[in-house]
């Protein structure tokens, strides 16, 4: 595993998953949203050549599996993707969970961008978003991994978050990590 696309809803962990798994394994770590949103939510104009520049390179991780952009890019350049497939109360808390106390407090994330409640009614709020797009993104990600296309690619379908935390205990031991 040198090249990792981490997939999944939105609000499914993909952020703190490929993060670990990067930690672990000794790869860069590359957080799409940031590359994607600059200061202000406003799209960053090299946007696709910062991600080209990034999957050319022989090790990273990242936690998508790519925005519509660059989502072939990625997928051509991967040798492996992992499918964090929960339920839809799974996600739909751990979305609330992650963005409640970031809206109360106002903590910055990527770029200086800022969550606040009344974002949340917004259609491309992580809330909205994850839940919108729970079934596309399901069905995305299985026609992928059934795809013939993407055969030489090792795929991973974690469908539990304790499956997943046993997962990255295994590649740790497996990495010496």
């Amino acid at each position: 595993m040198r090249r990792i696309l981490v997939g999944g809803v939105s609000g499914s962990g993909k952020t703190t998953f490929a993060a670990e798994l990067a930690r672990r394994l000794g790869l860069p770590f590359h957080e799409m949203d940031a590359l994607f949103h600059g200061p202000g939510w406003e799209p960053i104009p090299t946007f696709v050549e910062d991600v080209g520049r990034i999957a050319a390179g022989e090790h990273w991780v990242f936690d998508s599996y790519g925005y519509t952009a660059v989502r072939e890019l990625v997928w051509s350049l991967a040798d492996t993707v992992i499918w964090l497939d929960y339920s839809r109360p799974i996600v739909l808390s751990r979305a609330l969970r992650r963005s409640f106390p970031r809206a109360l407090t106002g903590e910055p994330i990527f770029n200086g961008n800022i969550e606040r409640f009344g974002d949340w009614w917004r259609a491309d709020h992580p809330v909205q978003w994850g839940m919108r797009r729970f079934r596309p993104t399901r069905a995305e990600l299985e026609a992928r991994f059934a795809d013939p296309a993407y055969a030489d690619l090792t795929k991973v379908r974690i469908r539990r978050p304790a499956a997943a935390a046993w997962w990255l205990d295994r590649v740790g031991r497996g990495s010496g990590g």
